[in-house]
């Protein structure tokens, strides 16, 4: 598969998979008499019982099959990661522009939202999980784009401390706000200079890794 055939496949993926996913979120809410607005603080078991597995559970599954067309159009784990990173980056950021057109949310960027719940909720304003989707958008583009003309990304250890580290902070900023909301709290500040350190370190470690490549693989456009 060529790298714009392999873009179009994931692309169309990640769009259909965040139409699904913002599909069921409105029934959800529709059946359970919720709105948008109602997400904080969370609802309690008292309101749509037992849920809380069966999300986490959903969750997972989500990650599995981002992962798995990932590991479908790349040919190396490095294409495979960097498919991965575009699969999600597209679904996360499609699946606020389906909610916005189907029930008008999220109302702005700086609506908070409720991001993940492994192992503790994570949540922040929309604006910031879209910067870190259209980051993996474009980092693994270039990947990808890189490997396929036979210039395979150089991942030393540098490079991958640090973009653990940025990936860190980052989930650090998301979590900063977990302690309140697992008591059935509101969200408060969102720690965006944390946010900020997390991406440039782990942008700086992304850019390190695809500037140094071994011209070895064959090309393929």
């Amino acid at each position: 598969m060529r790298f714009r055939s392999a873009a179009l496949t994931v692309f169309a993926f990640a769009v259909a998979m965040a139409y699904v996913e913002s599909a069921v979120v409105v029934y959800l809410q529709r059946a359970l008499a919720m709105t948008p607005d109602q997400l904080f603080p969370l609802r309690g078991p008292d309101v749509v019982g037992n849920l809380v597995g069966i999300e986490i559970g959903r969750e997972f599954a989500t990650l599995v099959m981002l992962v798995a067309v990932g590991c479908l159009v790349g040919r190396r784990w490095v294409e495979s990661l960097a498919w991965t990173a575009v699969a999600f980056g597209v679904w996360d950021i499609f699946y606020y522009v389906w909610l916005w057109l189907f029930v008008g949310w999220p109302h702005s960027p700086n609506t908070w939202d409720v991001l993940f719940l492994i192992p503790a909720p994570w949540a922040g304003p929309v604006w910031a999980p879209v910067v870190v989707s259209m980051a993996l958008i474009g980092a693994g583009l270039a990947a990808a784009r890189r490997v396929r003309a036979g210039h395979m990304p150089r991942v030393g250890l540098f490079h991958g401390v640090a973009a653990i580290a940025g990936g860190l902070l980052v989930i650090a900023s998301f979590m900063a706000n977990a302690p309140a909301l697992v008591t059935g709290g509101m969200p408060g500040w969102f720690p965006w200079p944390i946010f900020v350190a997390g991406m440039a370190v782990a942008g700086g470690a992304a850019a390190a890794s695809l500037r140094s490549g071994e011209g070895t693989l064959g090309a393929t456009r």
